[in-house]
């Protein structure tokens, strides 16, 4: 009974080739239902791996992006969300402490998700193979079928009724014996097939539960980022006409600027809060410098407890000690490292990585905010000053949360990356339509590999990512 059913399962008609040994011994026990079929044609070269990989990667992608929008909160969680920001003491350490705790949370999930976006799309890989499987094996499996239909309609007669049917029940019993363990291999290949594939159908509903879970989780952290910015903003605003000067300012800046460290050197000699907290920072390292050793060492295990003063203006120690402990400012995958050809016949003087949408940007270390806005062919681009000389580089993303002459933390939230990539000089070249984020160090001007500050969980070889 179950025979008729996995036919239907797996779409084919029931057709008998002779160029199958065991059909042909079948077609002469059954010989009133055997058809001729047409030569199948050439084989088709088999796929290639990574690129149905790529290929799929990408549907599941636009698949997400479209759940992604049918997911609201409802008002009650709107409202205690609120509640949640208006309960906060309403000091610019408890507003900027939430906002990096809202960030590490949202980037815990949007690692969640991309890691449940790769799951998906393997699993659709290999539940796309074993229907290609059965796909190319729609005739054998219609001959098998077929074959076990005819022997069930037509069972051998009974041996002791007349001479003649003796012969045929021997001649049944040599056939069958000839055609059965072929028609059970194939039989038990199929219903092993039609087994793994209703596994891989269950697992990927699974994990597209899981997914929906995880997404509204994130669309929740997202909300509360917002409400905290809007209070770290009306905490931390000040005259709107001398922002919005300095702001008209710095664009006339960037616009003369003709490179980063004419950017730079201009925004701290021009931007009066850019070079009034640079010349505080710079103090501050100095009256560091003039500390004991131990309190030094103090200082030190403060900072390495994850928490440093938070009314502190600059870096809680040298940025050449942070080797192998800083976070990429962005979960997602790492497309270019530093000296790889950057599409232009030149080597890449930073790294970039491939995110999802709307994925938030946030700060790798301690660091005075010196630019943010547009500048040339970077687009919207941050500048941090990390004290010892170094200058930390960030640029395509869509919105930035922050503004010039503002000293943040590290993971400290800073902008946001858009839907899409966005057309820039530092994006040239890459087989990509996710957004992309391009950083770059730089030391005492000059571009250095920053690999050595990332966490050993960050690192790794670049790959394309299509």
């Amino acid at each position: 009974m179950i025979l008729p059913a996995i036919a239907a399962g797996v779409g084919v008609a029931v057709i008998v080739v002779s160029a199958n040994p065991f059909i042909v011994r079948a077609q002469d026990a059954a010989p009133e239902t055997a058809q001729s079929a047409p030569q199948p044609a050439a084989e088709p070269p088999p796929p290639d791996p990574a690129a149905e990989l790529a290929a799929k990667r990408d549907q599941t992608r636009a698949e997400l992006e479209t759940l992604s929008k049918t997911i609201s909160l409802s008002t009650d969680k709107v409202s205690a969300l609120q509640q949640s920001i208006a309960d906060l003491e309403k000091s610019t350490e408890s507003i900027r402490q939430a906002l990096i705790d809202s960030a590490s949370r949202r980037k815990v999930l949007e690692k969640q998700i991309l890691e449940s976006e790769k799951k998906l799309a393997d699993l659709g890989v290999k539940e796309d193979g074993i229907r290609r499987s059965l796909h190319e094996r729609r005739g054998l499996l219609a001959e098998v079928l077929a074959a076990l239909q005819r022997m069930g309609r037509n069972p051998p007669p009974a041996l002791l009724v007349t001479p003649d049917d003796a012969l045929a029940s021997v001649r049944s019993a040599i056939l069958l014996g000839a055609v059965v363990p072929g028609i059970r291999k194939e039989t038990d290949k199929l219903a092993a097939d039609l087994a793994s594939l209703a596994a891989l159908q269950t697992a990927s509903a699974a994990e597209k539960a899981s997914l929906t879970g995880t997404m509204t989780n994130g669309i929740e952290e997202e909300r509360r980022m917002d409400l905290l910015l809007a209070e770290n903003d009306k905490l931390s605003r000040s005259n709107t006409a001398e922002l919005g000067a300095e702001r008209k300012r710095s664009e006339e800046l960037a616009g003369k600027a003709t490179s980063l460290e004419g950017l730079v050197a201009s925004m701290e000699s021009e931007i009066a809060s850019v070079r009034d907290a640079a010349a505080a920072a710079r103090q501050a390292e100095e009256n560091r410098m003039l500390l004991t050793d131990e309190q030094r060492a103090q200082a030190k295990a403060l900072a390495d407890s994850g928490v440093p003063d938070k009314n502190r203006i600059a870096p809680a120690y040298p940025f050449g000690e942070l080797k192998a402990k800083l976070e990429v400012p962005v979960t997602g995958d790492i497309l270019r490292q530093f000296g790889d050809a950057d599409g232009t016949g030149h080597e890449a003087m930073g790294m970039t990585v491939a995110t999802n949408p709307e994925t938030v940007v946030t700060a790798p270390a301690d660091g005075l905010v010196v630019f943010a806005g547009v500048f040339r062919s970077y687009g919207q681009m941050i500048i941090l000053d990390a004290g010892d000389g170094y200058h930390l580089v960030l640029s395509g993303m869509d919105t930035i949360n922050t503004r010039q002459g503002k000293f943040v933390f590290s993971g400290e939230p800073l902008a946001v990356m858009g839907a899409k990539r966005v057309a820039s000089a530092t994006a040239l070249a890459l087989e990509t339509n996710r957004p992309t984020l391009y950083i770059e160090f730089r030391k005492d001007g000059k571009p250095v590999d920053s690999r050595p500050w990332w966490t050993a969980k960050d690192t790794g070889k670049a790959r394309n990512d299509s």
